[in-house]
């Protein structure tokens, strides 16, 4: 989810010939093969021609979508798409691809059995800025929230966020054909910052790719991952909405993309009220879009997955990836992949790992990961045992939870200000800006009333921020810390946009009140004992029908 704006030049992309290939296991390896029910069998080569290919596929659609970003939202992209593959030489700061790179690295300090916290110290500790669940994640664990709770909606309203969905590529690349280890991985790793459908994106994701190796039909491949989540899951409904849609308009990927925003276009608790869909099965449904739209053709997948819209980078960058697996590294376009030799030794920034030595550490785990799981290594083959798809237990962050209405700090109905409130600007790192009430002495408050199940405080947090103490409908609830600041993002910048300071969910249809009262107690870091406010989201729960 990078949030640079650079407008590449367009080109003309032809498919050249093989130009160089960056990693070796055997020369001219043979394809894999299934050997019997029980055991498949796949080289060396193959394999590592595969996690190349995995993450170059990665490289290159988060390239591709790059300068799309969150450019339409609910809406398909209709303008010229340009590309110059010179970009992909710029992955090495895409946070598509370091961040998950953590959670590798924590993997190289504490092994497979690494646990939620253990990863979570890896990322949350990283100097790098982070957006949305990855972001509150790392303010739950600052705030001693440990994982799993540190991504459960208690703690955070973006429980079904998109953060997890790309980032659990490389457990995919590292669990051939092992779909339900890869689950396994994804249940810890995923409860750090998501819950329910955030965490079922991440395992599904994984399993197209753990699939990807032993299979080539992309209808085939996505059907058998989609078992990897529960059937009930909206998550699993929306992705065989696009599988039904896909069938019933197989030669016009706008129909089925309409079916999509028609159903689950406003189903996003984060971004509620707003265009802006950061929702993993919206997102990961537009992967599937480009996939099965796409057969097998390069740029008609990166083209149809990023034409869908919304997080427009990370949806090409996921199915590039897929393909990436089915292909294998020598058999991409040579035009896409030709800047990955300049660059192959280069580390990704933030991270121990370059994309020569990353495909490599990639391998290691896969051979640790084939022989715990049953599987054996002998000379140049793989041995892997065959695993079935297998569902986690169902997980619903916000069942029959719906956005009601907005209330902004310009509205007079709803709010009372106590103390010394200020309206303050706040700008950020696009030219934009942020207008919020702000006040730092112990005493001021701010009370907001509402009617309906549940509301969100949204606001800012910054290096200056301070406590304070929220109560619901009089009752103390916790005390909330407003201190943030990472220097990964600009000099000094602290700067976070539609924060989430507080919320309260289940409450009893009728009216509400959220107070919050600034203390005088801040964080040891923080230079300041500022708490700031921007608006409030209010939430409604469906009565289930009998």
């Amino acid at each position: 989810m990078n949030k640079k704006n650079a407008i590449f030049s367009s080109i003309c992309l032809t498919c050249l010939s093989f130009l160089f290939l960056v990693v070796s296991c055997s020369t001219s390896p043979p394809a894999s093969e299934e050997t019997s029910n029980d055991f498949r069998q796949i080289s060396c080569g193959v394999l590592k021609d595969k996690i190349a290919g995995g993450w170059a596929g990665k490289m290159i659609g988060v390239s591709y979508g790059g300068w799309t970003e969150f450019s339409c939202l609910g809406t398909m992209i209709e303008y010229e798409i340009p590309f110059d593959p010179a970009s992909l030489k710029e992955a090495i700061g895409q946070d598509d691809l370091y961040v998950q790179m953590s959670f590798m690295m924590a993997m190289d300090k504490y092994g497979l059995e690494a646990t939620g916290k253990q990863y979570a110290e890896e990322f949350a500790n990283a100097g790098y800025m982070l957006f949305h669940a990855n972001r509150k994640a790392r303010k739950n664990f600052w705030d001693g929230i440990m994982p799993p709770e540190s991504g459960n909606p208690k703690y955070s309203l973006h429980a079904d966020d998109i953060d997890f969905q790309i980032e659990a590529d490389y457990i995919g690349f590292m669990n051939p054909g092992m779909p339900q280890h890869s689950n396994k991985m994804c249940d810890v790793v995923g409860h750090v910052m998501n819950y329910g459908d955030g965490v079922y994106g991440g395992m599904f994701v994984a399993a197209l790719y753990a699939e990807s190796y032993f299979g080539n039909d992309i209808p085939t491949i996505v059907e058998k991952a989609l078992k990897s989540i529960p059937a009930e899951s909206k998550y699993a409904k929306c992705i065989q909405d696009v599988i039904d849609g896909h069938k019933a308009h197989p030669e016009d990927w706008t129909a089925t993309w309409q079916i999509i925003q028609d159903k689950w276009g406003e189903d996003d608790i984060c971004g509620a009220l707003d265009g802006f869909n950061i929702d993993a099965k919206v997102n990961g449904a537009y992967i599937v879009i480009g996939l099965l739209y796409g057969e097998g053709n390069f740029m008609k997948t990166l083209e149809y997955s990023t034409r869908c819209g919304q997080d427009s980078d990370c949806n090409p960058s996921n199915a590039a990836g897929v393909l990436g697996i089915i292909l294998g590294y020598d058999k991409i376009p040579a035009e896409l992949k030709k800047h990955i030799p300049e660059i192959a030794d280069e580390k990704f920034i933030y991270t121990d790992y370059s994309f020569n030595s990353v495909v490599d550490r990639t391998l290691h785990y896969a051979e640790e990961i084939v022989l715990k799981n049953g599987g054996k290594v002998e000379g140049d083959t793989f041995t892997i045992k065959t695993q079935e798809p297998l569902a986690p237990a169902l997980e619903q962050s916000f069942p029959g939870v719906k956005a009601a209405y907005r209330s902004t700090i310009f509205e007079k109905e709803g709010w009372e200000w106590k103390g010394d409130w200020k309206l303050k600007e706040i700008a950020n790192p696009w030219g934009g800006k942020e207008e919020l009430m702000y006040a730092e002495n112990a005493g001021s408050e701010v009370t907001f009333t509402f009617t309906g199940t549940g509301a969100l405080l949204m606001g800012h947090w910054d290096q200056y921020g301070g406590k304070a103490d929220a109560y619901v409908d009089g009752v103390f609830a916790q005390q909330i810390d407003n201190y943030y600041f990472v220097d990964g993002y600009g000099a000094g910048s602290g700067w976070l946009n539609s924060t989430h300071l507080f919320h309260v969910m289940g409450l009893e249809n009728g009216e509400h009140t959220i107070k919050l009262v600034i203390s005088d107690a801040k964080n040891e870091a923080a230079t300041g004992t500022a708490t700031m406010v921007s608006r409030a989201i209010v939430y409604t729960q469906e009565v289930a029908s009998n």
